[in-house]
């Protein structure tokens, strides 16, 4: 079993998952700014530096159930209110290879810092770039948990129904280096995003709750 966060995620970018043995490993934060929960099947990773013995007793008392325990709104709210921690949702985790070539849209470049999404996205990421398509989509892409590229889009109501998600979506395997994978997370309740990564050939391999520093 890998012991970093970071040789997990190269691990399961690569499709070899954790054993589906019902358990729930700690590993340390991989940086100061993340920290939070990974679930995969019958397998669950937390990456926090608080103590494992407090992480493990507070997981029996917050759900009899271990091979759901670590994602149970009672621990995550233990978890946040020990850490000083606070988080948006509970997303599916998805992932793609890269894709030779140019993207199959014309973007440009939103190089304005103080841009809504572009400061968004510097508080999850690294190295953020940003851009628009026209039709009113935008296209995020930088280093987020563990140094893995992640995306995320964004489309205009009045622009929806018309595969421009898809098509942003399919972009950002383009503008990473061959070799790698992109991952990102929908919130599993936002159907057609879910349907846009899928269709933009993105696979589930499994849930994230990730805490944000208050």
């Amino acid at each position: 079993m890998p012991s970093s966060l970071r040789d997990i995620l190269t691990s399961v970018s690569q499709g070899q998952y954790p054993a589906p043995d019902g358990r729930t490993v700690v590993v340390p934060q991989p940086s100061p700014r993340d920290a939070g929960v990974l679930a995969f099947t019958a397998h669950s990773v937390i990456f926090s530096d608080q103590d494992p013995e407090w992480i493990r007793e507070t997981l029996e008392q917050s759900c009899p159930d271990p091979f759901s325990a670590s994602l149970h709104p009672a621990f995550l709210a233990a978890l946040m209110a020990r850490t000083g921690r606070r988080m948006d949702t509970v997303g599916s985790l998805t992932l793609a290879p890269a894709l030779p070539g140019p993207p199959p849209l014309e973007l440009t470049e939103i190089e304005d810092p103080d841009h809504p999404r572009v400061a968004r996205a510097r508080a999850y990421r690294d190295d953020v770039r940003v851009w628009s398509a026209d039709g009113g989509g935008i296209l995020v892409l930088g280093r987020g948990l563990a140094g893995r590229w992640e995306t995320a889009i964004e489309v205009d109501e009045e622009s929806r129904h018309r595969g421009l998600g898809r098509a942003l979506a399919e972009s950002a395997r383009h503008m990473i280096p061959l070799g790698e994978v992109v991952w990102s997370q929908q919130a599993p309740g936002n159907a057609r995003s879910v349907r846009a990564f899928q269709a933009a050939g993105y696979r589930p391999v499994g849930a994230e709750a990730l805490l944000i520093a208050a």
